[in-house]
């Protein structure tokens, strides 16, 4: 994603950063949790995405609010009228007369009263993952109650700027390589004092009362087994709205980290009347998944420094074997690599020597190589070619590496080679009318 200018904009005293992103017909203002950095893309690819699927269709206005990001430090956690003060001045600034507003978890409520406040400025409001009353009560059941929130709110300020938060709001993606990027995330959203004061006025907030007064149309979208949200916030949001829409959606992950596309898909439906139509372009490549034997076991008998080090280690050689054999590396898995190759004999001379590579590190990997066509998503890849090669890779015992011949797939034989003069086994799948080992 090309990295749009950051821009400031005055409210009152504070100056708040923003960035505007897209030429679309409509205006979108995209209103973040209780912390946010204008300019994470690097640290988050998930934020990323979204502002790009976003900002396709739309004229999208992304901002950090006071005293998170790259917006000015403040002395206190703000209140929610000061924020829609900021959220003016940024439209103000950016010559939005008139927005649509989505708003993520903590930053909801804020946009109901925005909404409410000056349906004149709102075109259309998306609530994602979020909340009218953000602590329990006897007719509100669904949030934790007020002990426990202070005890997370506690928690969180103890261990900020570390990664584990990533655990509570996102544990599919919780794996060592992810904790470090979160915890350079989390150093660059805000201090553990500001993100812990946020999170205490959060337990204040209530926006029951205001909700039936929302005019302007508004969709609901709520993942089931949200963790830090549950599932009954978003209902009971969506049942005092008039007229809003819910959408209920798979999954755990709060936010949008782990599937974007997915959230973006249903605003662009909502506020457009279509769907996004993906382009994509579709090559023939060889896939070369990797991933390491035993890492968890491993992970746990030699602690997160330790692993940390190894990982880097292993990560080192694999990028050299990469490099030597002219593959592309897709991306990093936690504990393996995707990588993209010409063709399958450079995937199969990088994988042997890889394991070779990382045998004096008492590491063993496993690997699975496969051609097909794949479609090409910006530096990412996809397609069923993808999901054959990682079906492949899981197939692969500890130091071998599994072959799928794409051309023998209707009539599917695995013969093992057993490893000569310590070499890595190579196990190819291949039609057993024709025979044949690599």
């Amino acid at each position: 994603m090309k990295q749009s200018q950051t821009r400031y904009a005055r409210s009152g005293d504070v100056h708040i950063a923003y960035q505007v992103h897209g030429e679309g017909p409509g205006d979108l203002v995209f209103v973040q949790g209780f912390v946010s950095n204008v300019e994470a893309g690097e640290d988050e690819p998930g934020f990323e995405r979204m502002v790009r699927r976003l900002s396709s269709f739309s004229r999208l206005i992304i901002f950090d609010k006071r005293g998170t990001g790259l917006s000015d430090p403040v002395s206190g956690a703000p209140t929610l009228e000061e924020r829609m003060d900021d959220v003016r001045a940024v439209m103000d600034a950016a010559d939005s007369h008139s927005a649509a507003l989505v708003g993520v978890s903590e930053g909801g409520p804020m946009s109901a009263l925005f909404a409410a406040t000056y349906p004149d400025r709102v075109t259309a409001l998306v609530m994602y993952e979020t909340y009218a009353k953000a602590v329990a009560g006897e007719d509100y059941p669904w949030m934790p109650d007020l002990e426990t929130q202070r005890g997370l709110t506690d928690l969180a300020e103890s261990m900020w700027g570390q990664g584990r938060s990533l655990q509570f709001f996102a544990p599919s993606l919780a794996d060592q390589r992810d904790l470090e990027r979160w915890g350079r995330l989390e150093r660059r959203l805000a201090s553990p004092g500001m993100a812990a004061a946020l999170l205490r006025l959060s337990h204040d907030i209530d926006v029951r009362d205001v909700l039936p007064t929302i005019q302007v149309p508004t969709l609901v979208v709520h993942r089931i087994e949200d963790q830090p949200i549950p599932i009954g916030a978003g209902r009971d949001l969506a049942g005092r709205i008039p007229g809003a829409k819910l959408v209920e959606l798979p999954g755990g992950d709060h936010g949008f980290w782990s599937d974007p596309d997915q959230i973006a898909d249903e605003i662009e439906e909502f506020l457009t009347g279509a769907r996004h139509e993906p382009q994509t372009d579709r090559v023939l490549s060889t896939v070369l998944f990797t991933d390491i034997v035993g890492s968890t076991k491993r992970a746990a008998e030699l602690g997160d420094r330790r692993w940390r080090e190894l990982l880097e280690r292993h990560d080192s050689l694999m990028r050299r074997q990469l490099e030597r054999f002219r593959g592309r590396e897709v991306k990093a898995t936690g504990d393996g690599f995707l990588a993209t190759f010409d063709g399958p004999a450079r995937a199969i001379r990088c994988a042997t020597s890889a394991q070779e590579a990382v045998r004096p590190l008492d590491l063993q990997i496993r690997a699975g190589v496969h051609t097909g066509e794949c479609e090409l998503r910006g530096e990412d890849i996809g397609g069923i070619a993808v999901h054959i090669g990682a079906r492949v890779a899981a197939g692969a015992g500890p130091g071998e590496l599994l072959v799928y011949h794409e051309r023998y797939h209707r009539r599917l034989d695995w013969l093992k080679k057993p490893a000569e003069n310590g070499e890595s086994p190579v196990t190819t799948g291949l039609s057993s009318s024709r025979g044949g080992r690599i």
